[in-house]
């Protein structure tokens, strides 16, 4: 099988899809529109972890996941996967 390249080799880069409403699809997977992640769970997920509140994790397990989380968010919105 030979590969196929989507990219026109532009130094600016190549993007998919228009705009938010443009709905998109990877590895065989129906396509959809840009999830828009809400101001509250990016609150909820830059709050402190501490006392009794860790959720059945150690509170050091806590913080780390929810770092995980805020990365996670982070990178989906710098590819455009995601928006704000």
């Amino acid at each position: 099988m030979t590969t196929q390249y989507v990219s026109d080799q532009n130094p600016d880069g190549t993007i998919i899809g228009y705009s938010a409403t443009d709905k998109i699809g990877f590895h065989g997977t129906a396509g959809t529109v840009q999830v828009a992640l809400s101001a509250t769970a990016a609150a909820a997920t830059t709050a402190a972890i501490s006392g009794a509140t860790c959720y059945g994790f150690t509170c050091p397990q806590a913080d780390a996941i929810r770092a995980l989380v805020n990365a996670l968010r982070a990178a989906l919105i710098t590819k455009g996967i995601a928006s704000t």
